[in-house]
């Protein structure tokens, strides 16, 4: 079943001819990458958008993975933080986020030839609330993880088969879904979240997120890791440096990570 969906995907990059890839550096949009270099050599090209969002430790790693492809990696600026649509952190805020990169993005692939933009959405993120999908599409960006039906998993186990170091790589979405939807978005808040993750990942906590609410840090992490996290951690320490960092306080969140979980909030609403 995936062998058939990788030789549907790599038909639908045949088909498509010239790739410019909306490049992240995640785990899909690597994929993507990597098989459109397989299949379209020089004809297709990575281009990842710069922006207070993107820590710029993920911005190195998607220069390592591209090199480590082969793939042309080129970086772009974004100004998504110019758009008060975006930075009043609206229950749609992915929508503006992905409409500047496209407005972005869109005019290049005109200008080189290529026929479309494609991206790294696959088709588990079609099941999830993602705005951004709908401001790609009317854009007319292609997501051919997507169109085969590739899931996430699925984007994981190819990555392995395919020999690429970061299949396991934990997901990284931009730094402003760390932020509840009506909390204002600033790069001050952006840079100070960015930081305490870095220096959580530093000490050897890679799948975690770090919350923004107000001035206080949510720290979550996988259920399982909490008790180790505990024990080891010097905790008023690692206080001290969030506070350097713009906090005043810090909290663990005793449930344990979990992907979406600040959309709560909407489904809360849909029910009352």
């Amino acid at each position: 079943m995936l062998d058939r969906k990788l030789q549907e995907l790599k038909r639908l990059l045949r088909e498509i001819d010239r790739a410019l890839i909306a490049y992240s550096g995640g785990i899909d949009s690597t994929l993507v990458a990597k098989l459109a270099y397989d299949v379209l050599g020089d004809r297709a090209v990575a281009i990842t958008a710069i922006s207070p969002s993107l820590l710029p430790e993920d911005l190195e790693e998607a220069k390592i993975q591209a090199a480590t492809i082969g793939i042309t990696h080129e970086a772009i600026e974004t100004h998504e933080m110019e758009n008060s649509n975006y930075t009043s952190n609206p229950v749609n805020r992915c929508y503006f986020c992905k409409s500047e990169l496209h407005d972005t993005l869109k005019p290049i692939a005109i200008a080189r030839g290529y026929p479309y933009v494609i991206d790294g959405v696959n088709a588990d993120d079609l099941q999830d609330y993602r705005p951004g999908i709908q401001a790609a599409k009317e854009r007319g960006a292609r997501s051919p993880l997507a169109e085969v039906g590739i899931t996430k998993l699925e984007v994981r186990e190819l990555s392995k088969t395919l020999g690429l170091s970061w299949w396991d790589k934990p997901s990284q979405p931009c730094l402003s879904s760390r932020f509840p939807y009506g909390e204002e978005i600033t790069v001050e808040k952006l840079q100070r979240v960015g930081r305490s993750e870095v220096y959580l990942r530093k000490l050897g906590w890679q799948n975690l997120r770090v919350r923004s609410a107000g001035n206080t840090a949510k720290i979550e992490l996988p259920p399982e890791q909490i008790k180790a996290f505990i024990a080891s951690v010097d905790l008023p320490s690692l206080v001290a440096i969030f506070q350097e960092f713009g906090f005043l306080y810090v909290t663990l969140d005793l449930e344990g990570y979990q992907s979406g979980k600040l959309n709560r909030v909407l489904e809360q609403q849909t029910q009352s």
